[in-house]
């Protein structure tokens, strides 16, 4: 009786499954429209400051037209929209 052990890992067997294309979608100084998706996460990585709202999916989008700035305040990150100038 010929016997061989299994090619593969059992951890890389079952179904693939699409990425979620998690990630910021507009740094820092780029120009924003509103209603414009800044991050999509999973939690709250980065908080909605000014002119920044939060979706329940945790998304941080744009309620108003401007650009993209990134703040720390005690150890949080808060995206806000300031007004073009």
């Amino acid at each position: 009786m010929a016997h061989k052990k299994s090619g593969g890992a059992k951890a890389k067997q079952g179904s693939k499954t699409a990425g979620k294309r998690l990630g910021v979608k507009i740094y820092s100084g780029q120009k924003i429209k509103a209603g414009q998706i800044v991050v999509r996460q999973k939690g709250t990585k980065f908080h909605a400051g000014e002119g920044a709202g939060l979706g329940r999916d945790h998304t941080v989008f744009s309620t108003k037209d401007g650009v993209v700035s990134v703040k720390v305040l005690k150890d949080k990150k808060y995206i806000e929209v300031l007004s073009k100038v």
